[in-house]
């Protein structure tokens, strides 16, 4: 049988629950911050990520008033929930900066492919590096793939002086990000286009056409 104290307690922690939960749904995902952190205590983390330990919510929110800063709720489902003390508009902001920045790059950084033979001949091989230059001009990177046939896959070399080439010829659009590594029977390297290379050419309208094979 619960005693007034267990019961109190338990009172307490559903309380808890519920002010996290958005009408019964879900825990909501919005941050709790300051004085909407309804909980007796809470493990409390520094501005600079040292372990104050646990306090009273109380104590908590008169350190971060005299430190001029927030109480911020890290981790909700914690017991007791942690807190730091941080300047809460300043990492909001700087959170949604690195999340468009990272959208921004995932919107731009497209891997285009070119395939090799290790024994290509000159013709074909330098319409292979027009379209590997072409790739790199409009900024994208380049997955280059040399396959191997039969008896050539004891000829990994061949593969290897063919990618440094090619690399070469175009060091002055783009370089290395992937050096070359074999990969069953092919041998890949990842080709990036210098930062000039792509800051142009987001500051210019893409050339119509579709890309060759």
């Amino acid at each position: 049988m619960l005693s007034g104290a267990s019961r109190a307690t338990r009172a307490a922690r559903q309380t808890c629950r519920d002010l996290t939960s958005d009408q019964g749904g879900p825990i909501s995902s919005e941050t709790r911050i300051n004085d909407r952190i309804r909980v007796p205590e809470v493990r409390l983390v520094g501005p600079n990520g040292e372990q104050v330990g646990i306090v009273r919510i109380e104590d908590a929110l008169r350190l971060a008033q005299e430190a001029d800063l927030d109480l911020v709720e890290v981790a909700p489902t914690a017991r007791p929930p942690v807190c730091k003390l941080m300047d809460y508009g300043k990492y909001k902001y700087e959170t949604a900066q690195k999340a468009r920045e990272s959208r921004r790059n995932q919107q731009l950084t497209v891997i285009k492919e070119q395939k090799l033979r290790p024994k290509i001949d000159t013709h074909d091989y330098e319409t292979k590096k027009r379209n590997v230059v072409r790739f790199l001009e409009h900024g994208n990177k380049v997955k280059v793939t040399i396959m191997f046939r039969g008896r050539e896959q004891s000829r990994p070399e061949l593969g290897f002086r063919l990618l440094q080439r090619l690399a070469d010829d175009v060091a002055d659009l783009g370089f290395v990000e992937a050096t070359p590594k074999q990969d069953g029977r092919n041998m890949i390297m990842v080709l990036a286009p210098h930062k000039t290379q792509k800051a142009r050419q987001r500051a210019t309208t893409p050339s119509a056409g579709s890309d060759p094979e």
